[in-house]
């Protein structure tokens, strides 16, 4: 769900930077949930994370904490058994509902659409297109944002509907590139309904859900259409700069498509809790569902994401990268309006990190902290930033481009220092020592410089949520 080529690409860099910045320095191993709570514990309390986490090894949760609000409003906490919306994370159940029917002889991969949707006015799309984003069919939330009427609520049907009427060309010749869509993922929901005789919500509990005891599992995409919520609901939250607090986006005319899309499923709209994504995890590790053979192709490299990218594939509603230090890594991560959910597993090691946040917290980033845990690599501990006074002459020491992965120049002005980065606002650094400064945006991000005698910079770090990189002075 949401603007998925932006979030795609968002993704690929903010994984190019855990790269980059990378830890340095390896320690002795320590306790690993013992500081997975304290790491998370201080980004809740200094950096506004809010959310629920958990950390599995060899089949078991070493930790699993819930932090911060369910209700900014009421102040309503989370808990461990807080149910959140989980977006494009929910493409994966989608995709093994597909398999499901195609285990059981109702359907193949290689069944061409038109065999569902007679009317659907492009030929030779499969549902092995649609499973692994190579149909090239057009955006359905591009189509809607230009000609729906945003006071009405959407549905499956009216994406098939839209798609018949505008005949929009094709994004790509099909099967010829990769591109992510939620429309494909629209209508597999809608291929499930029409092969199973049976709503999308029905089959999804009866053939998933329930079987692996996932009780805390449904899905829920009516908030604003029907005004009801669940309990213990997860609601999500943006923050508002101008308002400087959480509110929910469904006052603000820029996420109206919280509204006018509120009926779609299949894309997103699984809604879940982090014990119960486990138990999903584990169910990725059997046959329970579907046999071996099916999981397996599920699970495997089937096509490449990126020509410039040979490490990322996609497989069936899940991410690929054939090959880590760790082995395989599967995972997949969501945004809409309000939340942020990630799941990532390693299986060759049996390793699972489940992240779910109801106030768009970056997780890319949070998972690299919580690999560099588990992989007992040094990491810098969130802590409360004070500015101090400082003498600012000797800031004109610190200007100039510094390069790490992406160019950032630090300037002086009027006797303060920012950080400027092309294409964003700059951003003030504060002094939390003469030569240690703090974003003043209130993230967790900090520069560093190590000078010699006569003040001149010899090296500076960036310090992002705990991981340390060098920067090197350009010019």
């Amino acid at each position: 769900m949401g603007k998925p080529s932006s979030l795609f690409k968002k993704m690929i860099m903010r994984k190019l930077l855990f790269i980059l910045f990378a830890p340095l320095v390896v320690s002795a191993q320590k306790d690993h949930a013992q500081l997975l709570r304290e790491y998370m514990t201080g980004q809740n309390k200094y950096f506004q994370f809010n959310g629920t986490i958990l950390v599995a090894e060899k089949g078991k949760p070493i930790y699993l904490q819930a932090l911060g609000y369910a209700d900014y409003k009421t102040k309503r906490m989370l808990n461990d058994s807080s149910v959140f919306e989980l977006a494009s994370v929910s493409k994966q159940f989608t995709a093994m509902g597909i398999m499901i029917l195609k285990e059981r002889g109702l359907l193949s991969y290689e069944d061409n659409i038109k065999k569902f949707f007679p009317q659907i006015p492009y030929d030779n799309i499969t549902v092995r297109n649609l499973l692994t984003h190579t149909s090239g069919i057009p955006s359905y939330e591009n189509q809607f944002e230009r000609n729906w009427d945003r006071k009405k609520i959407a549905f499956n049907k009216d994406i098939l509907d839209m798609l018949v009427k505008l005949k929009d060309t094709l994004l790509f010749k099909t099967g010829t590139k990769w591109m992510y869509s939620n429309t494909g993922y629209a209508l597999l929901a809608s291929i499930i309904e029409k092969v199973s005789g049976i709503s999308y919500n029905d089959f999804m509990a009866k053939n998933i859900f329930q079987p692996l005891g996932m009780s805390h599992t449904y899905i829920y995409n009516t908030r604003r259409s029907t005004k009801k919520i669940p309990d213990n609901y997860a609601l999500g939250f943006v923050y508002s700069d101008s308002l400087k607090r959480y509110i929910l986006p469904d006052s603000l005319s820029k996420f109206d498509m919280v509204y006018y899309l509120d009926g779609i499923v299949g894309d997103g709209c699984v809604n879940s809790t982090t014990r119960d994504l486990f138990k999903w995890d584990r169910a990725l590790y059997s046959n329970k569902l579907v046999s071996k053979s099916s999981l397996d192709e599920m699970l495997s490299p089937l096509v490449r994401t990126s020509p410039t990218d040979s490490t990322s594939f996609y497989g069936f509603g899940v991410f690929i990268q054939a090959k880590s230090e760790k082995g395989k890594i599967i995972s997949h991560t969501g945004g809409w309006p309000g939340y942020r959910t990630m799941i990532v597993r390693w299986p060759e090691i049996d390793q699972t990190v489940i992240i779910l946040s109801n106030s768009e917290s970056n997780l890319p980033f949070f998972r690299a902290a919580v690999e560099s845990i588990l992989n007992d690599e040094s990491l810098v501990m969130p802590y409360e930033h004070k500015e101090v006074k400082i003498d600012t002459t000797i800031l004109k020491n610190y200007t100039g481009k510094y390069f790490g992965g992406l160019t950032m120049e630090f300037l002086k002005k009027d006797g303060k220092l920012y950080r400027r980065r092309n294409g964003t606002p700059d951003i003030e650094l504060k002094p939390e020592s003469p030569v240690k400064f703090f974003y003043g945006d209130g993230t967790d991000r900090q520069i560093e410089f190590e000078i010699d005698n006569n003040g001149k910079v010899v090296k500076a770090w960036f310090l992002n949520m705990g991981q340390k990189g060098e920067l090197k002075k350009t010019e």
